[in-house]
């Protein structure tokens, strides 16, 4: 599979087979996090990979009660380890976190995995379920695991509508 198969091929899954991740793959997936780049070099994502049942019950729950997150042979636990402001304003930490989540996301796919990005939770509840410090900025969750569902048929904008040249067009 080429890096334009995996973009279109991953979905957000919703539903998991009960069937645990190798290693070698869980390996892949993290290594792909690890190569991905980051503002200054600053590599400031740090992840807590859980695959305990009754800790990914706990922070379903956590998450808005999302209990598909429970099937998911892991939750990674995105975090971030900076609070440095890029020039143009923006932090790098959510930046970089979901830049290396992404890779994670088109690595999983590759292997035949599929991933969910979580964005609703509570983070002072993740925090405390997986023993992570208060100066720690939680940035994400993400479902990785073995696809029990298939990719649904997502409408795109044209390019046209999301993309101008030179100037702001739309």
């Amino acid at each position: 599979m080429d890096v334009s198969e995996a973009i279109r091929n991953r979905y957000s899954c919703r539903h998991y087979r009960d069937k645990p991740l190798e290693q070698n793959h869980l390996t892949a997936v993290l290594e792909a996090a690890r190569q991905a780049p980051s503002a200054k070099n600053l590599q400031d994502w740090r992840f807590v990979v859980v695959t305990d049942k009754q800790t990914k019950k706990r922070l379903a729950a956590a998450a808005n009660n999302q209990t598909f997150l429970e099937e998911a042979g892991a939750i990674v636990v995105a975090c971030t380890v900076s609070d440095h402001v890029m020039r143009c304003g923006q932090g790098v930490g959510p930046i970089d976190v979901a830049i290396a989540l992404e890779h994670m996301c088109l690595q999983a796919t590759e292997l035949g995995l599929a991933t969910c990005w979580i964005g609703s939770f509570y983070a002072d509840k993740v925090r405390s379920i997986v023993g992570i410090p208060d100066n720690i900025v939680v940035i994400e969750l993400l479902a990785l695991g073995y696809p029990a569902d298939a990719p649904k048929e997502h409408r795109r904008e044209a390019l046209d509508r999301i993309v101008s040249f030179e100037k702001w067009q739309f």
